[in-house]
């Protein structure tokens, strides 16, 4: 098993008894589903974890594309703290950093992003859109059967479909942030 990762289910078992980061259950569960739904994908430049929470998908990205830079958004203070402390117990590596903060307060433009239970996929959408650069690919984590609807800030290029025991059927929608409308910078629709 990777470092990070091994450091992080460390982290992850020891706050579980004081936090509720992830609920009750196995914790192998949130790897496999973060794994699965990373599956074909090849990232590049610098990412971002949107509502990173316990570090699910980030934490994992991070530790299958060591060279890809991820920041871990997250607004809470306690589950920013616990990724905090994961990165410092891994030795704080450079390329991975803890941004604590709204979405919609970061000023930073990524070339991808991952969410996973951050939002409704629509807004979800709209969060993402004023930080992703064009041709930038959003990954949503999404049970099998929810519905989404894309708008036209965005194409949609892949799909992943994926089972995780004891869980619902799960899918990745892989999504194109297409470029800002001509004349300024493509906001989000209200």
């Amino acid at each position: 098993m990777n470092e990070l990762l091994a450091i992080h289910r460390a982290e992850l078992e020891r706050a579980r008894t004081e936090t509720n980061l992830v609920g009750p259950g196995p914790l192998d569960e949130h790897y496999l589903d973060a794994e699965a739904g990373l599956s074909d994908l090849s990232p590049s430049g610098r990412w971002a974890d949107l509502g990173s929470g316990a570090g699910f998908p980030g934490i994992v990205l991070a530790a299958l594309h060591p060279e890809l830079a991820v920041d871990l958004i997250e607004p809470r203070r306690l589950r920013a703290s616990f990724l905090s402390g994961v990165l410092l117990a891994a030795g704080s590596p450079s390329r991975i950093q803890v941004v604590q903060r709204r979405v919609q307060s970061v000023r930073e433009h990524y070339d991808g992003a991952t969410a996973r239970a951050l939002a409704p996929p629509a807004e979800v959408l709209a969060l993402a859109a004023p930080i992703l650069r064009p041709g930038a690919t959003l990954v949503l984590f999404l049970q099998e059967d929810q519905p989404v609807s894309v708008d036209r800030r965005y194409r949609l290029i892949g799909e992943v479909r994926y089972a995780v025991p004891h869980r619902a059927p799960r899918r990745t929608l892989r999504l194109e942030r297409l470029g800002p409308a001509p004349g300024g910078r493509d906001e989000p629709s209200r």
